[in-house]
């Protein structure tokens, strides 16, 4: 609402300068009087609704009413007395800003009832002054109509207007939040799968390096050549999601086991699968991330990976030999957590099952979207 200060009410649809006749005729509809009883009076009572008029703005509650109560009585008698029937329209602006649903049909219903009741005893008994303005009095009476719902409705609009603004710029806040989110479970599988090897390998170059020097320097050269697959793959990932497909990872897992010494065996049906591309790079960077979880925590001498085609589902499993699971914040951090989001975008699912002590199972599971080319066969 505006200050209590402000005299012209902004946005009504109505000028500036309407505002300012319906504010100066008053005064000339009260000299007109020839009595100086009547014209103080009337001008008691200029003063006193415009004071109610601006302290209604500023009240709460029940109030409020009581403001417009006095407003209307004084509506009526100046109506009715001087032949002014135009605080009418201030009231209907006033009413149309009242938020509470029941005391606007109220205060609305009250005020257009006293108006026409005020302007049909006036014709009666002010017969020449209504009768020279009865145009005028016509647009009142249907501003006092009409104004109160446009006031409302555009309140309500504006309100909404200005939630819709605080909820895109959430969205908008939520938006950065997910991207960065993103990229840092993407800089986690990627750099994590990466640092893993490299570590590894410097391990193995540092045991070789007198025994074998030759197989130290092979080493190296790995160290770096991975190093700058890095430094690529993180370039992507500013630029932009990178999609991989399966069959290249499931090369990059194998790499990664056999430099942790980890026996690895894969049981796959890949010339059958059909899946987006959206898809396997989801499923391509879960397994990369189970892969990790194996090398690092699990202490494992075998690995098998397992990859299905169902017709209502696409299934991964990563089942090794190692400690299994020890605790319940073992399967807690952030690549776990990433892949679970991650999963989850595309309505998959991540399960683990421990059969014993010494075996995890960790199952990846995403519905099969079935391709517009089978839908067409099956037709």
């Amino acid at each position: 609402m505006q200050h209590w200060y402000h005299l012209f009410p902004k946005n009504t649809g109505l000028s500036l300068f309407a505002w300012i006749a319906f504010c100066l005729l008053p005064f000339y509809f009260i000299l007109r009087s020839s009595s100086l009883v009547e014209i103080v009076a009337g001008v008691i009572m200029i003063v006193l609704f415009f004071t109610t008029y601006r302290l209604a703005f500023i009240k709460k509650g029940w109030t409020v009413y009581v403001s417009v109560g006095i407003e209307i009585i004084i509506s009526v008698g100046v109506t009715l007395y001087f032949g002014y029937v135009y605080f009418a329209l201030f009231l209907a602006f006033f009413i149309g800003n009242i938020q509470n649903k029941a005391g606007f049909i109220s205060l609305y219903v009250v005020h257009l009832v006293t108006t026409l009741a005020a302007v049909t005893i006036g014709f009666f008994i002010q017969e020449e002054i209504f009768y020279n303005q009865w145009p005028f009095i016509i647009i009142c009476i249907i501003g006092v109509i009409l104004l109160p719902f446009t006031m409302y409705n555009r309140n309500k609009r504006e309100k909404l207007e200005n939630q819709l603004e605080d909820a895109n710029q959430k969205i908008a806040q939520l938006i950065v939040l997910e991207e960065r989110e993103r990229i840092a479970r993407d800089l986690h599988d990627t750099l994590g799968q990466k640092l893993s090897l490299m570590g590894l390998k410097s391990e193995l170059a540092g045991k070789l390096v007198d025994a074998n020097p030759e197989s130290a320097k092979n080493e190296l050269a790995d160290i770096h050549q991975t190093a700058r697959t890095a430094l690529k793959e993180v370039r992507e990932l500013v630029s932009g999601m990178k999609g991989t497909r399966l069959k290249d990872e499931l090369i990059r897992v194998r790499q990664l086991l056999e430099v942790a010494e980890i026996t690895c065996e894969v049981e796959d049906d890949l010339k059958l699968w059909d899946a987006p591309l959206l898809i396997e790079n989801v499923l391509s960077m879960s397994l990369k991330e189970a892969v990790t979880n194996v090398v690092k925590h699990s202490e494992a001498t075998k690995c098998e990976i397992v990859m299905k085609q169902t017709p209502d589902k696409w299934t991964i499993r990563v089942i090794d030999n190692g400690v299994g699971i020890q605790d319940n914040h073992t399967f807690k951090g952030n690549g776990i957590l990433g892949m679970k989001e991650r999963l989850g975008f595309v309505n998959g699912s991540l399960s683990f099952d421990a059969t014993n002590e010494s075996t995890t199972i960790l199952t990846i599971q995403v519905p099969r979207v079935i391709q517009q080319k089978e839908q067409e066969e099956s037709n």
